[in-house]
């Protein structure tokens, strides 16, 4: 049974996850704090991979009985912590509704609120290093590893219509189980954004290999398996080969880091692009501190915290 914390006794943030005490965000956080003019503090939260249904209950409902715990920011667990809470949260927001999951817990108004802030924060983290008009000008695809919320949440933001002619030609979506790639289908279907997407059951490394090696150049290829961060791995094969000047996202920015290693190993010879999941993280991050705190942090900010997360990096 899962242990949970004392009740809070200053302002507290919670970090549910697999392995917290391991993130970066528990040396950023406090200083965040101090920059943002916060008295609060964060602690963290580990549940295992798919953790029995009445943790994930007793976790919202600590949250949200103790007066001094604001809220919490929420990985790994997004889908089965909102499947197993759901009729706890007095209100979701409109992509908590779509991906059927929750990022971000705060509260507002005596309610508890559920955020889903991957579209948000995944659609920042790639305009910080993908050029403007990508799509427009390459006409290439997207190649993303895993058909978790974290997948569904960036295949969203590529598919939007407000990008107009400025979307991959294609969306591809490779996962191990059929039954995530059903739903994510469902999802699609239902949003109706208009790019083709093509979803591959890949149970092993070697058919990820295979469809890795159909997508054309410059196109986009993301490992949202959580592999390389709290487990070992990476969805290919070392035999694999990254698309000509194609660009390569590893949503992990801290563990083993295979995936990422792998496509370093070609980055000259490919000329490839290639970033991990560090942006991804500030804006992860950022963004549900403004809905946990109730305060702006626009783009100086950013800036600022930026650079105060890269120096204890």
């Amino acid at each position: 049974m899962i242990s949970l914390p004392e009740e809070a006794t200053q302002p507290t943030m919670y970090f549910v996850g697999v392995t917290t005490g391991r993130s970066s965000i528990m040396n950023v956080f406090p200083r965040w704090a101090e920059a943002l003019g916060l008295d609060a503090v964060l602690k963290g939260i580990d549940l295992e991979i798919h953790a029995p249904e009445d943790d994930y209950r007793r976790v919202v409902e600590f949250i949200k009985g103790d007066p001094l715990s604001l809220g919490a920011l929420v990985t790994t667990h997004k889908i089965d912590l909102l499947t197993a809470a759901r009729p706890m949260f007095d209100a979701l927001d409109e992509h908590a509704q779509i991906l059927g999951e929750v990022s971000s817990i705060s509260k507002r108004d005596g309610q508890l609120w559920g955020h889903a802030k991957d579209p948000i924060s995944s659609g920042l983290a790639l305009e910080a290093f993908l050029p403007g008009d990508w799509w427009r000008q390459t006409r290439a695809e997207a190649l993303v590893f895993g058909a978790g919320g974290s997948s569904l949440a960036v295949s969203m933001y590529l598919m939007h219509p407000r990008h107009g002619d400025n979307r991959p030609a294609k969306v591809v979506v490779t996962n191990r189980s059929q039954p995530r790639l059903e739903e994510m289908q469902r999802i699609h279907r239902q949003l109706d954004y208009g790019v083709p997407c093509q979803y591959r059951h890949c149970p092993t490394f070697d058919e990820n290999d295979r469809v890795l090696a159909s997508v054309p150049p410059c196109s986009l290829v993301i490992n949202a398996t959580g592999l390389g961060k709290d487990r070992p791995g990476s969805p290919i094969t070392d035999r694999a080969r990254f698309p000509q000047r194609g660009v390569a996202w590893d949503f992990n920015y801290r563990g083993e880091l295979k995936f990422l290693e792998q496509a370093r190993v070609q980055q000259e010879a490919g000329n490839l692009v290639v970033e991990d999941g560090w942006i991804y993280f500030i804006h992860g991050w950022t963004q549900v501190m403004a809905e946990v705190f109730h305060v702006e942090i626009g783009p100086d900010k950013i800036d600022l915290l930026s650079r105060i997360a890269s120096g204890v990096r």
